[in-house]
């Protein structure tokens, strides 16, 4: 019976967290953006301003789906991230990887679906914090690049979508080509939830038979010198994309077999 109940409670729980998550992405457009774009500034410094406000919203986020018993988390490596000019890329294996990432880096900007960009609960953070949209490809790569390069922090799924459960990683080349074209900072991060929920083959109601558990691990840097010799450059990218999946699978690996780490 106390399994049961605490299966309905967190189905209950998880309905209310996506409730607040769209409430709160709405109230942000229509309230508090308006307010604090009312403070004159530059553009720069308002985008800044509302990524700071979208990393508050989601650490309280995290920190209510935390509290009432639907995740617990663990991060290792924190002290690597929030660096100017600096790429984090991760996989991503669950439906709240960026809004776990954006809990814990104060001033990021990221790459969003099109399709996002018109979405109510969405359309004001993105807007004002400068999210990219990945309508134009080659339009994303130079904006990114150049945003890197002018010391601002992104953050990027190769994947561009959510893993599919139990298939090999099948990386986009966007994220490698910005890597080399901007010269960025490249600073891998594993993301591994156990039980599996909210993945690309789940819905928000099918959730584990336990609460489940989100790791963030931060890795060493990677070197891109040899990557950045090879020409000309679509080969590079191709090789440094390939390079990537390699690592990102290894990773997977690794935590499948040692999944208490």
């Amino acid at each position: 019976m106390k399994k049961q109940l605490d299966y309905y409670w967190r189905l209950f729980a998880t309905g209310l967290s996506f409730s607040v998550f769209g409430a709160g992405g709405f109230l942000l457009w229509v309230v508090v953006f308006p307010i604090l774009n009312m403070i004159p500034d530059s553009p720069a410094k308002k985008r800044l301003r509302a990524q700071k406000c979208v990393h508050y919203s989601f650490y309280l986020f995290i920190g209510l789906m935390h509290r009432i018993g639907i995740m617990t988390y663990e991060i290792n490596g924190l002290e690597k991230l929030n660096r100017p000019g600096q790429l984090i890329l991760a996989n991503h294996p669950t439906l709240i990887d960026i809004v776990f990432l954006l809990s814990r880096i104060p001033y990021a900007s990221c790459i969003v679906k099109k399709k996002l960009c018109h979405n109510p609960c969405m359309k004001g953070p993105i807007v004002n914090a400068g999210y990219i949209s990945n309508e134009d490809p080659e339009k994303m790569i130079n904006t990114c690049s150049d945003y890197l390069k002018s010391g601002g922090i992104m953050i990027i799924f190769p994947e561009s979508t959510r893993t599919i459960p139990n298939a090999d990683y099948k990386f986009q080349r966007g994220a490698a080509a910005i890597a080399l074209q901007s010269g960025a900072v490249v600073t891998p991060v594993t993301i591994h939830c156990t039980p599996s929920t909210l993945t690309k083959s789940e819905k928000w109601y099918q959730i584990p038979e336990r609460r489940f558990h989100l790791s963030m691990t931060v890795g060493e840097d990677m070197v891109l010198d040899d990557f950045q010799a090879i020409m000309p450059r679509s080969i590079a990218v191709r090789r440094f994309n390939r390079y990537l999946q390699d690592y990102f699978s290894q990773q997977r690996r690794r935590n499948e077999y040692c999944p208490g780490k």
